[in-house]
Parts: C-alpha cells; structure tokens; sequence
C-alpha cells in the first residue's frame, strides 16, 4: 500500500463523476469536509492481496501515529489510485480501507472519500516538517506496523551529489543582465515564477491527477498497466500511431543535421570499469539485474551504447563534428514512486539521444548553439511554442565568465527571461546543459529538449580522434534529445489542449498527428457510397461513421475524439458533389465553424497542413462499425 499523509487546515471534497468500480453511495457520502484533519490519501495494490487484514492493521498504526504527532483527532480516508500503477481488485480495496476506517472509528473522527469516483477536492497543507509524509506499507514483512519508504537500490554518486550541491539561482533577462532570483520581479512572467519555484523547491510528488491522465485514457491514447512494473504503459492503437509519428519525426531532424543513426544493446555489465564509473557520474536511478551470475543494468540513455561505439571507431578532425543518434526504446530509470504519473515521468520511455564528438569547445559551443535553435524547431512542429516552456541554463561560473556574450545569446532567441543555475564548481560531467521546461496544469515542470556539453566521457572512454597534425586528441562531447521524450511530447500537447479548453478554446491535436484526420458521417445509408468516394480520394487518415447513431451523436463523438475535420454527406452533397466542412481549429465551444468546398480542396488543404511531416495510416478499421473499444 502507498500511503501519503498530509497534516491540514482543512480537507474537503465533492463527487462528480462515477466510474465503472463505483462504490454504492448515499447523497449524504458525496460531499466532505474536515476541518485540523490528517488525510490519509491511500493506493492498496495487488501485493496487498495476499494479506489485505495485515496491510489494514500496519496501514492503522502509522495512521495513529502520525495523528498522534501531529496532535490532532481528525483523520480523512481517501483512495487515491494515482499513488501506484500496481492497484488491487476494487473489492480488495474497498475492504482494505473500510476496515481501516472501522479500526480508527473508536479512536478518532473518521470520514471517508468515496472509492471509484471521480472527485474534486481542496487541501490546505499546514507547512510544517511533519505535514507531509509517504509510506510504502510492506504486506510482506514480519513485523507488525513496519512500514519501508524505498526498496533497495542503485543510487549514482552523481545522484547524492545533487541532493547537495550548492546552487546559484539567477534569472537572466535579453538584455544580457543577471538578476538574483530574489531580487527579479516574476509578477509579469506567471510561468517562469511556477517553474522557479517548482526548481528551488525540487518537489516532483503530485497531489492530484494531472488533467492529461483523462485525455490520454478518454482518447484512446496510453493507460496503466498493472501487469508490468509502475512507470510502464501501454499503448492503444491511436497511441502508437502519434508515438510511432513523433519518433519518425525526431529521426528525420537528426539526420537532416547528419547524425548517423545506430542501434546499441538495453543491458549493460555494471562492473564494467568505463561504466561503473560512468555510473556514478549520471544523476538517475537504475534498475539492475543479475544475468549469467553478472551484475547488469538497463540503460537510461543511449550514452553507454554510442560512446563504446566511439572508442572502437578511427576518427579524423575530417569527420568532426560527428554525429550520432539513436531512438531509444526503451530507456529505464528507477523513477521514485510518488512522482510517476501518466504520461509526466516513467520508468520505460522512448528518448531520442543524439551525441556529437566535436574538435574543441569553440566547436561545441557553435553546435550547441545550432541544436538549441534544432530543439526550439522541432517542438514548435510538435505543437509546442516558445511560450509553452521556460528556459533552464545549468553551468559552472567559470565557463559563464568565459562564455558571458553566447549564454545571452540563447536568451535572446527565445526573447524572454531564463532561469540560470550557477554551480561555483562542476559536479557533474558537463559545464553547460540547458533545458525546455513544460509547465502543465497542475504547476509541475517537465523537462523537453535539452542540451549538454561533456568534457569528461572522452577521456574516460578513451575516445580520441587525430587532428590536423596527425597527432591523437579527445574531442568534446555534446549530449543532445531534441524533444526530450517522446511520450513527455504526448503529455505536453494534452495538458496543453486542456488548458486551452479551460481558457474557453477548443482543444485539439496538430493534424498531423491526429489519428483521424477527416471523420465522413453519412446521413442515410444511401449515402454511404458518396462517402466511401470522399475517403477514397482523401490522401489522408478518413474514416466514416456507419454506426447505428443519431448524426448528431455521431457528430459528438467526433468533437470528443478532437477530429480537426468533420464532414457530414447527405442528398445536397450527394447530389452537388461539394461537401460542407466543420473545422475544429476554427471553432469555438458551442459554435462549430463549417465551410462549404470540394473534395480536393479539402485533400489540399490537409496536404498544405501536414506537409514536410511524417505520413501513416488510419490506426483502426476505416468504419467505426468495425473498431473495438480499449477503454
């Protein structure tokens, strides 16, 4: 079970909607409040199972002791599935938490939140050392109310070297000026105040389900699986299409910078001496296994991959700067429980990990400058623009001093203030490294593209290329994802779209990656022949609606499904040839925008919209009579 105690002034809630796990409830379980409360938000999981009283009665005890030090006789019970991606039958958690509920009854004023609902709710976080507190309930161990907080695992040098650093937190404006944070005025700049905050603060936890864990499931796109380790999803149809796009995507920017694609193992030997030390200089957790009495780990990056690849390969200063790049699926880092959530952070994830071997750091620093304005093109054809994400520049002070004129430069081209972190000294392996920082509905920052210059990994993997003279010599490394991952991508665009609808626009898809394009809705069935002609000669995603519906549910469900355009055939159109279009990136909520014109304009239009950008077909059977449902 995942525990996440929160000491309040006040905690309330309301229900809105059920889901197909409801619990029966009365009118009077719909809506809650507690006042001084200690809320216990609570996932039980599939583990549980196997003893669901022992999990209720250590569950019970870290409850009672946590209200005891916070002094206070009120406790909210709230299920809250989003704590873990490994969840219990619905029967085995209702159980679990009534009995919880009936255990602390005698001893405290207990309410609880209802189970399988969807819910909204408020909580005012008292702030004090104790106020916040996660537990992972261990079923397993012997001891009665013990209670674990990680398991066992690999932490890097460079891991427990950022939990200590000193930073520097500095805003830098367009203008070339640095600020101290505190003295910078964020008033005008909202999102830049969010992300400095989340950064300062470095809390990742989330309190509450971002709105994209909704779309992505709604739309058909990505969902948990239960069956596999939290952090892993599975992908529909409609999901694999837009990842498989964006991957496409990716590669071709790459390559059109000359990168060389190359493919490199999952597993690595973690006693490898170039690793190991490799290792301890990567800020991320592992996962490890043991294989042929080996002790092995699974890559979180392409790094391990390109840079043994390197050391084997004869490089000229001809062939520098040198570029490779590999879509990595999958990456794997032990990401903590408590911050994975959707799409946001995962545990397996796709990154396009490009590296390019330069002569010297002036070259570096030319082709950090080229990938910079690389990342800032490919997200905007994503969907993502300059005003979607703050900038984040990491350095040392020494290479800023060195490098003043060229750190202002990249906040020039973005033309708007970045946040910097200053180290006085280098702990990690680059000097310099920059970020694209989406913030999404619930304030939370997730980092997109980034950027980093290595002076250590050539030496350390024996990497060498010949210069001018004929004389052997280590080039410096840049590291570089130009979208980040792809499934943070995904994420971005949804909380995006949400938020645009929350502002009063309609949400939607760019139409290249929407997985259907153009949705046909014939009236009649005499007029389903008209509309097999129009998907025919539409060189694009079409699908038609033949389902037994009303047209004006059918119309509906394609505004549910965010299809960009909608066209519905009757006698007119039959008989006229030319079709009337709604087209969703010109509508308003409630005031669809349609526009009379041919077939081929149509084809011509999507053609203009999608151009230069990766083609594929239809995920799905082309009439929806035919598809399944995921969800």
């Amino acid at each position: 079970m995942q525990l996440l105690l929160i000491h309040s002034d006040y905690i309330e809630y309301e229900v809105k909607k059920s889901t197909p796990v409801a619990e029966q409830i009365e009118n009077s379980f719909k809506k809650g409040r507690l006042d001084e409360a200690l809320t216990a938000f609570m996932a039980v999981e599939s583990t549980d199972e196997a003893n669901p009283r022992d999990v209720a009665e250590k569950a019970v005890t870290e409850i009672k002791k946590t209200a005891s030090q916070v002094n206070t006789d009120n406790v909210m019970l709230y299920p809250y599935a989003h704590l873990s991606s490994d969840l219990s039958s619905p029967k085995v958690a209702v159980s679990v938490m009534k009995d919880i509920e009936n255990s602390l009854i005698d001893s405290f004023n207990v309410k609880r939140a209802p189970f399988g609902w969807y819910k909204s709710f408020k909580i005012s976080c008292k702030g004090h050392p104790l106020s916040e507190l996660s537990r992972t309930i261990n079923p397993e161990s012997e001891s009665c109310g013990e209670v674990v907080d990680t398991e066992e695992e690999v932490v890097s040098e460079a891991l427990k070297a950022e939990s200590t650093a000193k930073s520097y937190w500095k805003v830098l404006t367009p203008d070339g000026v640095l600020h101290d944070v505190d003295d910078f005025n964020l008033n005008d700049h909202e999102n830049l105040a969010t992300f400095v905050d989340h950064e300062i603060s470095k809390s990742r936890a989330v309190e509450k389900v971002p709105p994209h864990v909704e779309l992505m499931r709604r739309l058909e796109i990505a969902d948990y699986e239960p069956g596999s380790d939290s952090g892993n999803m599975r992908y529909y149809p409609k999901g694999r299409l837009i990842k498989s796009l964006l991957e496409r995507y990716v590669l071709d920017s790459s390559a059109r910078e000359g990168a060389m694609e190359v493919e490199t193992p999952l597993m690595y030997d973690m006693n490898h001496p170039t690793l190991k030390k490799y290792l301890d200089r990567f800020p991320a957790r592992q996962y490890s296994i043991e294989s042929d009495k080996r002790q092995m780990f699974l890559r979180f990056a392409a790094c391990f991959g390109q840079f043994l690849m390197s050391h084997d390969m004869t490089i000229s200063h001809h062939n520098l700067p040198m570029k490779m790049v590999e879509l990595t699926r999958y990456s794997f880092r032990k990401e903590q429980r408590g911050e994975l959530v959707g799409l946001r952070r995962l545990r397996a994830f796709t990154m396009p990990d490009m590296h390019t071997m330069c002569e010297d750091m002036d070259q570096a620093v030319e082709q950090f400058g080229r990938q910079y304005q690389m990342s800032i093109d490919v997200l905007k054809d994503v969907g993502i623009d300059v005003s979607d994400y703050e900038v984040a520049i990491r350095l040392t002070r020494d290479f800023y001093e060195e490098n003043k004129e060229f750190i202002t430069a990249l906040a020039k081209k973005v033309n708007k203030p970045v946040l910097v972190e200053m180290w006085e000294k280098r702990f990690f392996y680059f000097v310099l490294k920059f970020e694209f920082n989406f913030v999404d509905a619930l304030k939370k920052a997730s980092a997109l593209s980034t950027v980093q210059i290595d002076v250590e990994n050539a030496e350390r993997y024996d990497i060498k290329y010949i210069d001018q003279a004929g004389e052997a010599k280590r080039p410096v490394v840049l590291h570089c994802s130009p979208s980040g991952a792809i499934e943070r991508c995904i994420y971005s665009l949804l909380e995006k779209a949400s938020m645009k609808a929350e502002g009063g626009e309609v949400p939607m898809l760019p139409v290249w990656l929407s997985p259907t394009q153009v949705r046909i809705i014939p009236i009649a069935e005499r007029h389903m022949e008209f509309a097999e002609k129009i998907a025919s000669r539409l060189q694009c995603r079409a699908d038609i609606d033949d389902r037994e519906e009303t047209v004006g549910k059918k119309i509906r469900n394609a505004g549910q499904e965010w299809v960009p355009y909608v066209v519905v055939v009757g006698d007119r159109e039959t008989e006229s040839g030319n079709i009337n279009v709604t087209v969703r990136e010109e509508s308003r909520p409630k005031k669809p925008s349609k526009v009379e014109m041919s077939v081929d304009e149509l084809n011509s239009r999507i053609i203009a919209e999608t151009a230069g950008m990766p083609q594929g077909h239809l995920p799905l059977a082309q009439k929806l009579s035919m598809r399944p449902r995921f969800i």
